[in-house]
């Protein structure tokens, strides 16, 4: 289905613009570390695998690493949160001058600490992960200083993007503003939700949550699961009381090896599988799908355009190891080879 309503061609079209267009991410900033090796023997102290370590390796995590899906699409971004005064925000201002990420909307406190995700990865898989992190909402000097160095960069921005991990960056103050900010000037605003911050999600452009978030948000047990997602009685029950209460503009749930259900109001559901043909890490998907799906609105693609090409992006991104991204290259090759 996706290749007869998205060929080749449309996707290059949509991919050529890219350098054109700006998009904001606001939200909580990680570093990801890695570190990687093999596994050959069991500790003798424990029933755990001994990882002989080989390398390790840093990335922007969080919301950061939504601006780096965008940016590795040639989106020009820039990233706004807050960090702490440590070694760990300085190596994740070094990543975005490395990966041409704009940071001046970056924060640095001394109240804060900067969120250090540790993955352990041996023969492909994860192992094990580490999270040094504190949580707590911003106070209000910061969301102002935060909601203020976004204004000053909106008269040349197509579309903000909000990435809640439930760190404290997004607060309903922020979001207040970010939602009267975009109302005003006209701005796509996306929303990747955290159910747990019970944050007033209405009026907002896009929604992204995955099946869980999405039962959580409309305060629905998921008790029941079909394969075939028209007849999950449950989860037409979620996207209706989601698009009646929330009001956006798109719902878009993601439904792991499900693929992903696009909700509009007075429409029918659409439906669009996964691609993905070999899956060895999901971290990042849900970033990369915002991203891509954002991006592809700025661009000029319909809802359904930017929900098969984010589902492309995904099917890419879950067959790399770590909190992947993927290339314009790559995203182009999926729509001409098997993934399509």
């Amino acid at each position: 289905m996706s290749a007869t309503i998205l060929s080749a061609r449309r996707v290059k079209q949509l991919l050529d613009v890219a350098s054109k267009t700006r998009i904001l991410v606001i939200g909580d900033v990680m570093l990801d570390q890695f570190l990687w090796g093999h596994v050959s023997r069991i500790s003798p102290e424990a029933p755990v695998p001994v990882v002989e370590f080989e390398r390790e390796s840093f990335m922007p995590g969080g919301a950061a690493n939504v601006a780096r899906n965008l940016a590795d699409l040639d989106v020009k971004t820039d990233i706004f949160g807050v960090v702490g005064k440590d070694d760990a925000a300085k190596k994740l201002k070094q990543l975005f001058a490395e990966q041409k990420i704009g940071c001046a909307g970056v924060l640095s406190s001394a109240k804060a600490t900067t969120s250090i995700k540790t993955r352990i990865v041996a023969h492909r898989q994860q192992v094990v992960r580490v999270d040094r992190e504190t949580r707590g909402d911003l106070d209000i000097k910061l969301t102002t200083r935060l909601a203020a160095a976004v204004a000053a960069q909106l008269q040349s921005t197509d579309a903000i993007i909000v990435g809640d991990y439930g760190k404290g960056v997004v607060t309903q103050p922020l979001l207040n503003e970010l939602k009267r900010l975009c109302h005003t000037h006209g701005i796509w605003l996306s929303v990747d939700p955290k159910p747990v911050h019970q944050l007033d999600l209405r009026d907002l452009s896009l929604i992204t949550p995955n099946r869980k978030e999405a039962f959580e948000l409309a305060e629905i047990a998921d008790t029941t699961r079909s394969e075939n997602p028209f007849n999950d009685t449950h989860l037409m029950q979620v996207c209706e009381k989601l698009l009646r209460d929330l009001q956006p503009a798109l719902l878009l749930i993601t439904l792991g090896d499900q693929g992903m259900f696009l909700c509009q109001r007075g429409q029918k559901p659409f439906h669009i599988q996964t691609v993905a043909k070999e899956v060895f890490d999901v971290s990042g998907a849900g970033d990369t799908v915002i991203a891509t799906f954002t991006y592809a609105i700025a661009a000029g693609a319909s809802p359904i355009e930017a929900a098969i090409l984010s589902n492309h992006a995904a099917g890419v991104v879950v067959a790399k190891v770590g909190t992947a991204t993927v290339k314009p290259a790559e995203l182009l090759a999926s729509f001409r080879g098997p993934l399509s």
